[in-house]
């Protein structure tokens, strides 16, 4: 039985195909849109599709990201020194500077706030600091990088979950070689320091001399030190010791901190044997 020959509507059409290269390819048309009264249609299933393709895509990038980073840690980082843009600038070097915080459920431990918290706080604390006084800004221009060398943190009352605190952050004297700085936890609802760290941040390819010469164009005296911060840079110098002794190395890193405290202690006691003598 002879069957009719397909029509020219459903005759499928076979690409004609061209030698390129020693290999035989098929020729690329370019297809033309259907137009309905001389408007082009979309196709609104392909559209669709690509962007589906496009958000699962953009989806496993961020799960990778995710998976490999602590993106949240980066994140609140750009949202301290951005905010602090938009702040009063600190004009003493000194200065105390308060930063609003609150327990939120990704901070909780046992129903209060996780110890390892307090320190990441801490850090976008000093970030929003050094971004409202000026220091990001002289170790930028003196090619320096600021690196913690030591931290302490002694941890008073708990913060609960949902509880508002103030964490009060400032330079409390510096050194050849690094600048200490206090950190307060304290709650607003009785007004209570519920933790205070001590941190010790190096200044790599400078020195804090230099960087606050170039903040306030002039030699900045150091205040005295406190006795608190003495006991722990002593403890520091005693441990750097010990650690350098056990690898059969000199303790050189710490020598200038423990000459300046004994320069404050003799000075204290040349202030108090000459009060003495009045």
């Amino acid at each position: 039985m002879d069957y009719p020959a397909p029509s020219e509507k459903y005759r499928v059409r076979l690409r004609p195909r061209v030698k390129y290269r020693g290999l035989w390819r098929p020729v690329v048309r370019h297809v033309e849109p259907k137009l309905e009264n001389g408007v082009p249609i979309l196709d609104c299933g392909r559209l669709n599709m690509e962007t589906a393709d496009l958000c699962l895509g953009a989806l496993g990038v961020l799960l990778l990201l995710f998976c490999s980073l602590d993106v949240w840690y980066f994140l609140r980082v750009a949202w301290a020194v951005i905010g602090a843009w938009f702040q009063k600038p600190v004009w003493d070097v000194l200065g105390e500077q308060s930063v609003p915080g609150r327990v939120l459920l990704q901070d909780i431990d046992m129903g209060h706030m996780n110890n390892a918290r307090y320190l990441r706080e801490c850090d976008f604390a000093r970030f929003s600091l050094y971004s409202r006084n000026g220091v990001f800004k002289a170790c930028r221009a003196l090619r320096a990088t600021l690196v913690v060398g030591a931290t302490t943190i002694r941890l008073r009352r708990a913060l609960f979950l949902g509880e508002a605190f103030e964490l009060r952050t400032r330079i409390v004297v510096w050194d050849e070689k690094a600048f200490y700085l206090e950190q307060r936890f304290v709650s607003c609802r009785d007004g209570l320091v519920a933790a205070v760290m001590f941190c010790k941040q190096n200044v790599i390819r400078s020195s804090p001399e230099k960087i606050l010469q170039y903040l306030c164009k002039r030699k900045v005296e150091c205040p005295d030190y406190p006795e608190e911060l003495q006991h722990w840079i002593s403890f520091i110098s005693a441990s750097s010791q010990a650690l350098r002794a056990q690898s059969g190395l000199k303790d050189t890193t710490t020598e200038s901190s423990q000459a300046n405290v004994e320069e404050q202690e003799n000075a204290g006691e040349q202030e108090h044997l000459k009060d003495k003598d009045k």
